[in-house]
């Protein structure tokens, strides 16, 4: 890994003789989107022993400024999770002596690394960084304007996608929290926590008592990073009592799981769910199957099991998958329900749809939605499907669609008639009907929601890579000419970041988005599905796919 990264700096012109003292993610830092400089020739980094120390209820620990932000990478906010805590509720950190130097991303959670780099599309687009698994993965990352100084920041928690079984805290550059902390004088967080099977393997079928929260543990160590900030964000500068959760793809899910859980009450403020959001967590009675499976998978019985704690985590994962193979075959699923995330145990994740109860504690948190056009185009490295005809583009969906897959494109080539075959392959693929799901949910409730439907798209791979799965996520924080791989950099992108940047910092602070950046943004109702359409010219429209998603099979 550390190679990758190497080479990676090489090309973009830092060399390696910076690398200890420049983390890899921040190379563009002094070309960002918001460049407060006062001259090229000034020193923008500063290290050292008295620079960028701060308090917590464990210690205190010592980072860096950069470009006028304090930054504090890896600070544990758990104890490490293996051995005997493997499956357990996080425990939280024991206290140490003097100063911890918190200036490198913390532990990736285990996951399977096999392969990662191998599609060298994906890995120049969107640049992976991981860096060590281990177990030890209950850190956070601080970026906050100044330190200690009593004022009450707006406080923002990332929660990294991935699905529920991979990635972490800064897997792209687009995750990096500086500039948005600069401009909206806030605190921007982000954290690591358990995943996959070592994160939501439900043994409380199995093992008792002692297992009971086993396929919630990696929901369990997000609610444990709200209380490390509810407890020490001040110290960073921020108000514990304003804070927004946020997340895309499979944090997006995280997002509206945690917005559920009864442990989040007071914790969460705001919430923002970004291309994923969930209403129903999995059934127990197959998670506890699962469970069952992973156990005689690893030979083990219910009196034998706390042995499963002993196994090496990737000896573990790949008994857990062993099972999870079993389980597909026995017990399919629909789309991406099922598998290792989280459960429906009526205790830490309620049972039925989340946002149901209208006076639940989260239902006086706003939401805010978006989806992107393109999620899953597969056009970026496939010149042939982007010269489909309609045809060709059919047949491409018949997987996802079936027998309905005809009428599916009809309806949308109808609903969108100034879009070539592989633009409606790509809209149908990429349907809204879980975010619009989720709206009308949320929409029951007392807090407002906020729809937003991004179309943005970079002159990349041709003009292939359209508005692709992530590629919002730089804009909303700041970070178009950072995460340049996805947007291309410069003027054009960097506008609309400003735009939407100033939205989400308006949301943050108030709950509403509007900061007259962005033409007038209403709450969405489910009469009429408003929704922020975002592009270089953004405009609101009264749920503008409606007909389409009309045809779509029932989620």
């Amino acid at each position: 890994m550390k190679t990758n990264r190497r080479e990676f700096l090489a090309k973009v012109g830092l060399g390696t003789a910076g690398m200890a003292a420049v983390p890899f993610g921040i190379q563009a830092a002094t070309t960002g989107t918001t460049n407060h400089q006062a001259s090229d020739d000034e020193q923008f980094l500063f290290i050292g022993d008295d620079i960028a120390i701060a308090n917590t209820a464990f210690g205190k620990v010592r980072g860096y400024q950069l470009n006028g932000i304090y930054t504090f990478l890896g600070v544990p906010y758990g104890e490490n999770t293996t051995g005997k805590n493997r499956f357990m509720p996080p425990q939280k950190p024991q206290k140490w002596e003097g100063i911890k130097d918190t200036i490198w991303w913390g532990n990736t959670a285990p996951q399977i690394m096999d392969n990662r780099y191998a599609n060298v599309h994906y890995s120049f687009a969107d640049h992976w960084n991981y860096d060590d698994v281990s177990e030890d993965c209950l850190k956070l990352n601080v970026w906050t304007p100044a330190i200690g100084d009593g004022k009450k920041r707006p406080v923002m928690v990332w929660l990294h996608g991935g699905g529920f079984t991979n990635g972490n805290a800064i897997e792209q550059d687009g995750y990096h929290g500086e500039n948005l902390s600069r401009k909206g004088d806030l605190v921007f967080v982000s954290i690591n926590h358990r995943l996959g099977p070592i994160g939501f393997t439900d043994f409380s079928g199995v093992g008792g008592a002692k297992y009971a929260n086993s396929g919630n543990v990696g929901m369990l160590d997000i609610i444990a990073a709200l209380h490390w900030v509810r407890d020490n964000i001040a110290n960073f500068g921020g108000d514990p009592g304003n804070v927004t959760i946020m997340g895309q793809s499979g944090g997006g899910a995280k997002v509206t799981a945690t917005m559920a859980m009864p442990a989040s009450k007071g914790l969460v403020h705001k919430g923002v769910a970004l291309s994923g959001s969930m209403l129903t967590a999995n059934d127990q009675e197959y998670s506890r199957k699962l469970g069952q499976y992973v156990m005689e998978a690893a030979g083990l019985t219910p009196d034998t099991l706390d042995k499963i704690q002993e196994l090496t985590w990737r000896e573990y994962l790949d008994v857990a998958y062993k099972a999870m193979d079993r389980m597909r075959k026995e017990f399919p699923q629909p789309g991406f329900r099922g598998g290792f995330a989280p459960v429906a145990d009526g205790v830490n994740i309620p049972k039925g749809e989340f946002f149901s109860n209208p006076n639940g504690h989260e239902s006086e948190v706003p939401l805010m939605i978006c989806t992107t056009f393109h999620e899953w185009s597969a056009t970026r490295t496939n010149p042939q499907l982007e010269a489909a005809d309609t045809n060709g583009a059919i047949e491409a969906l018949k997987p996802r669609f079936g027998e309905k897959v005809g009428e599916v494109f009809k309806a949308y080539q109808t609903n969108f008639p100034d879009k070539k075959p592989a633009e409606i392959m790509a809209l149908a693929a990429s349907n809204r009907q879980n975010a619009v799901a989720c709206g009308n949910a949320k929409a029951k409730q007392k807090a407002p929601v906020y729809m937003a439907w991004f179309g943005w798209e970079p002159n990349l791979y041709n003009g292939r890579m359209r508005a692709f799965h992530c590629i919002d996520i730089c804009f909303w924080f700041d970070n178009t000419d950072r995460m340049y791989t996805h947007t291309g950099g410069g003027k054009r992108p960097r506008e609309l970041s400003e735009k939407m940047s100033s939205a989400l910092i308006a949301f943050m602070k108030t709950g509403n988005p509007n900061a007259g950046t962005l033409p007038n943004w209403p709450k969405f109702t489910v009469a009429n599905g408003e929704t922020m359409v975002l592009n270089d010219k953004s405009e609101v429209k009264n749920d503008p796919d409606r007909a389409a998603r009309m045809a779509l099979p029932r989620a």
